[in-house]
């Protein structure tokens, strides 16, 4: 039977130090952004071709000194709505769930930027492709863990097999509802969208953290982006069976002579 590698991330435990974010650069070789400030600590404002994995910093109530952190990727959905959608095959799943996009026949169409209830695959402007985060792909095929998880100094990412992960997040959950009695902290992926690869545990509400509460994929996007890609192919092919299906007329003269 195929591991099923799954993350889990403790947000009560991220103190927002970035520390994945650079090693995820630094593993993948991703080039830096120029950014400006916007008010915030977060940078760069949000994911992209170039950040795979961004530290969001949250201030849930305004006039309040409180920060909330969440480390922002591809979550890798066991019922991954990029894979159902890409018209190539680019975008591939494993069978011990990791989710990855071939580059060498990605064609940029974003049917997977469209579909992702994430909002997590980003378009590529120079290379016209799109990408996200691999999972560390040829670190997990060497046995090892994702970059971000071993750097992690607070011990905030935990990476193994999906059993094993979430025994780790149940005994966790307990030990913080102990200084809360009735507040449970919530396991965000254990059942969404067939199970999630990567799962956060939540002291508060999905939503204040800026992931949807019940994640589902958004079709009507997805029928509209298909419905423009294939209504030019079908005239095309309507046009050449008006042309190649019927007999010329100087055919059919020349029958009757």
């Amino acid at each position: 039977m195929i591991a099923r590698k799954t993350m889990l991330i403790d947000v009560s435990k991220c103190m927002a130090c970035r520390a994945c974010q650079v090693a995820c650069k630094q593993w993948n070789q991703l080039p830096a952004e120029k950014t400006h400030f916007t008010g915030t600590y977060q940078n760069p404002p949000r994911l992209s071709a170039k950040t795979w994995t961004l530290v969001k910093f949250i201030e849930p109530e305004e006039g309040q000194t409180r920060w909330l952190f969440r480390k922002e990727q591809c979550l890798h959905c066991t019922e991954a709505t990029c894979v159902s959608v890409c018209p190539t095959g680019a975008a591939k799943q494993r069978e011990d769930g990791i989710v990855y996009f071939d580059q060498a026949i990605c064609t940029g169409c974003k049917y997977c930027v469209e579909s992702c209830p994430f909002n997590v695959p980003q378009f590529d402007p120079l290379g016209g492709t799109v990408k996200k985060c691999n999972f560390c792909l040829d670190r997990v095929l060497d046995g090892l863990e994702p970059a971000c998880a071993k750097i992690c100094p607070t011990g905030a990412i935990y990476f193994g097999e999906r059993e094993k992960v979430i025994q780790v997040a149940r005994a966790r959950q307990k030990a913080l509802s102990e200084g809360n009695p009735g507040q449970v902290p919530r396991l965000y992926g254990e059942k969404e969208l067939g199970g999630l690869r990567v799962m956060y545990l939540l002291p508060e509400k999905a939503s204040v953290y800026g992931l949807p509460e019940q994640p589902r994929m958004p079709i009507e996007k997805v029928i509209f982006k298909w419905a423009i890609g294939i209504i030019p192919g079908l005239a095309v092919l309507y046009g050449l069976w008006r042309y190649f299906g019927k007999e010329k007329p100087s055919s059919k003269k020349q029958s009757e002579t």
